[in-house]
């Protein structure tokens, strides 16, 4: 079976479990925090990913690390996948868990990236317009590139607006690159 089919039918079963205990939002910040962990700790990713280590060491350093500091479903949840052996998925069901998190949630994710940081009133306008257009509400990422000289870049989905003005002076030399004045045959 295909790692994605698997983080997305453990997360599928993670998310129909804390919407049918009420606990949708406190799960998502264990996931959160999971990722956030994983994110800074590479050990710790190549911990889980490690088929010499065994599954109950993993299970244990799991409830070590994450203790108290997550909910009692998510903690049961993290030992029911070390018990299974899939451990080294958990990274991938957690975005998975995230990925159908927005889904059910009506939250689509967006990227911007400019020149400067947004201030809180073009933060606010690039989340109304894009929910206009979309409909939903928009988790925005932001991203700061000195290389696009200006204007913005904006990912929504799978759709890309390019209104950079490196972009605009790329098409440019290509127009001027051009030579128009030789026949074409």
């Amino acid at each position: 079976m295909s790692e994605f089919r698997i983080a997305s039918r453990y997360a599928k079963s993670l998310l129909d479990l804390s919407v049918e205990r009420n606990t949708l939002d406190e799960t998502k910040n264990d996931m959160d925090l999971f990722l956030k962990v994983s994110e800074q700790n590479r050990d710790f990713v190549l911990l889980l990913k490690n088929p010499i280590v065994k599954s109950a060491k993993k299970s244990a350093i799991i409830k070590e690390i994450f203790s108290g500091k997550v909910s009692d479903l998510s903690l049961a949840f993290f030992d029911i996948i070390a018990k299974k052996g899939r451990e080294s998925y958990l990274l991938d069901i957690t975005q998975a868990f995230q990925t159908l998190y927005n889904k059910y949630k009506g939250i689509m994710k967006a990227e911007v990236t400019t020149t400067f940081p947004l201030t809180d009133n073009l933060r606010d306008e690039v989340k109304r317009l894009v929910n206009e257009i979309t409909g939903k509400t928009i988790d925005l990422k932001e991203n700061i590139d000195k290389s696009i000289i200006g204007g913005f870049l904006l990912k929504v989905g799978d759709r890309q607006i390019d209104d950079t003005v490196s972009a605009k002076l790329s098409a440019l030399r290509r127009e001027l690159t051009k030579n128009q004045y030789i026949k074409q045959i």
